[in-house]
């Protein structure tokens, strides 16, 4: 029994330790001793491509009227930017006040039948007219130069997909600036892979494709932007990830509020995970190196988690020694301080680092039992966020 308990316990610690901190490590080696920077610099407004920028929204009429105001005062060429809310089933002032940015060019695709994000998205690309297809949603908000830095990359044929930086802005408390610091991790991998020759991903809030090669996505998958980026990869077209490409926007509400948004995406992980081969491109070692180290390994890691705390405390039953005792003393310690960060009975860096971690992670055992029960959630749960402050610094 011990050796399968001391097996169980080196296992899980080693699995989670090599996607958080090996991964990223070996990633960095790679990527500096083989890796190729590649900046693009934006192009002068003759040489712009056509850019329909697609932004998705149900039920944001807080929101709305500030990101179309952004939206507008891009700086983008307006005869090569086309605007598109697809306000899927709202069932508030959404669509009376995209329609007051018709004058404006402003177009509204609604329908009053809800059918989630993936339909609206389809819905609209059919009415693009532009060469480049963008996407945000409304809860976010660009710099003056984002649809510039972010169409920059494709003069590069071999680029179908380009990735923005997701920034998140300062001043909302512990959770902002743990979701801010878990945004620019994210960051600094997405370079590594970027220059080792694609990245993994792209936020749905801040990505563009070409349009021929966008496809019609399957209205049952829930995390679409990373159902795009896998299927170019496959095809053996490259997404690249250009931070200078910013947008920013305010945390969820409440704790609870970010735990309903993660499970959903863990669960569109698993849905994505479960397509196995499909997306998977043997062909390319490196790149299936990648997604599944970043994104198919990641949302085990609570798995993992749990077997090391069973394997811990079982050899301390079996075997006291000091190095299970410090183990089990650490892990007691992080939850215990994630469980105070949660009641908000501490504050600071010294919770909000565990009180973000646990939290994904049971928000990983939440979306894998959803996976695993079948519900059906590839309607977007609209989640609390604090009201959108254009001049709020970015963290």
């Amino acid at each position: 029994m011990e050796p399968l308990l001391r097996a169980l316990l080196w296992g899980s610690v080693g699995f989670v330790l090599y996607v958080y901190l090996g991964y990223p490590l070996l990633l960095a080696l790679l990527a500096g001793v083989w890796g190729e920077k590649r900046p693009f610099s934006p192009q002068p407004n003759a040489q712009l491509p056509s850019v329909t920028l697609i932004i998705a929204a149900y039920n944001e009429e807080a929101v709305i009227a500030t990101k179309l105001q952004n939206t507008l005062a891009l700086d983008y060429p307006t005869d090569k930017l086309q605007i598109i809310v697809a306000a899927d089933g709202s069932h508030d002032a959404t669509p009376k006040i995209v329609q007051q940015f018709a004058a404006q060019g402003v177009l509204l695709s609604f329908t009053p039948l809800r059918q989630g994000k993936v339909a609206a998205i389809n819905r609209a690309a059919a009415q693009a007219h532009g060469t480049i297809l963008a996407f945000s949603d409304a809860n976010n908000l660009y710099t003056p130069d984002t649809l510039r830095q972010l169409v920059a990359p494709f003069v590069d044929p071999a680029i179908g997909m380009v990735s923005g930086a997701k920034l998140i802005m300062r001043g909302d408390g512990a959770l902002g600036d743990s979701e801010g610091l878990y945004w620019r991790y994210e960051s600094q991998i997405k370079s590594w892979q970027t220059a080792l020759g694609t990245t993994t991903g792209a936020p749905g809030e801040v990505m563009a494709i070409r349009r021929e090669l966008f496809e019609m996505v399957p209205t049952t998958i829930i995390n679409d932007d990373l159902y795009l980026a896998l299927r170019l990869i496959k095809q053996g077209v490259n997404v690249h990830y250009t931070p200078l490409a910013r947008s920013y926007e305010r945390v969820s509400l409440t704790a609870k509020d970010e735990m309903l948004r993660r499970t959903r995406m863990v669960s569109g992980h698993f849905q994505l995970m479960s397509l196995g081969w499909q997306l998977l491109p043997l062909r390319r070692p490196l790149i299936a190196w990648h997604i599944v180290s970043h994104k198919y390994a990641r949302p085990l890691v609570p798995l993992a988690m749990v077997g090391a705390l069973i394997g811990n405390v079982g050899l301390l039953f079996i075997n006291v020694d000091l190095f299970c005792v410090i183990l089990f003393a650490a892990q007691v310690g992080v939850y215990g301080l994630a469980w105070l960060g949660n009641r908000g009975w501490i504050n600071g860096r010294l919770a909000y680092l565990p009180t973000f971690l646990v939290n994904s992670n049971r928000a990983a055992l939440h979306g894998l039992c959803q996976f695993l029960c079948g519900q059906p959630i590839h309607q977007w749960q609209r989640v609390g966020r604090r009201k959108l402050k254009a001049k709020q610094p970015i963290s």
